[in-house]
């Protein structure tokens, strides 16, 4: 297989696993009633905090910045936290209680009865994130995770959205997507 034939490739089984996810109507109302959790929160004065690991970090990140920043058009920004993005907070924590506690440890201090908690995992199975759905049980936070196809430990989460694929830059590029689809339509009920 060439170059090209390798490239197209990739192309077309990301269509299919978009195609898979848009035919899914379990994973739409999903994705609906996790927008409207965010709505809620925010018409509330609360805020939202994104945790991932590796490049579903990034994703954390990026989605936090879309909504303190903007996405579509110019509007107040929104309260959200990436949790995976400050240095000094990751090692103290890794260091004096492991990184298994990374996340739970900042939903404990940053985290507020009413908040949105928002685990990205491909594999769903991060110990870190499972140990942040135990700490926002004990505060009230309502969680969701964002994970690939697969039964995984996130599925404790209050909220689920399964991916329809277990390849991980597949399910990446469709975490990707949910993020950008969560913030428009929290972005359009808000502001629009």
């Amino acid at each position: 297989m060439n170059t090209l034939d390798i490239i197209k490739a990739q192309v077309a089984e990301s269509v299919r696993v978009k195609q898979d996810l848009l035919s899914d109507a379990a994973v739409m109302e999903k994705v609906s009633i996790v927008a409207d959790v965010m709505i809620k929160a925010y018409r509330a004065g609360h805020k939202t905090l994104w945790a991932g690991n590796g490049g579903s970090a990034a994703d954390a990140q990026h989605m936090a910045g879309e909504l303190v920043n903007k996405f579509t058009f110019d509007r107040p920004g929104l309260p959200a936290l990436s949790l995976s993005t400050d240095t000094s907070i990751i090692t103290a924590v890794g260091n004096d209680y492991g990184f298994d506690r990374l996340f739970a440890r900042q939903v404990e201090a940053q985290g507020c009865l009413g908040d949105v908690f928002i685990g990205i995992s491909t594999s769903g199975r991060s110990k870190n994130i499972v140990e942040a759905l135990k700490a926002c049980r004990k505060k009230g936070i309502t969680s969701v995770a964002i994970v690939g196809a697969d039964p995984c430990p996130l599925d404790e989460a209050d909220h689920v959205i399964h991916v329809p694929s277990t390849v991980t830059p597949r399910i990446q590029e469709c975490q990707t997507l949910i993020g950008h689809i969560l913030c428009y339509l929290v972005e359009q009920s808000l502001f629009a």
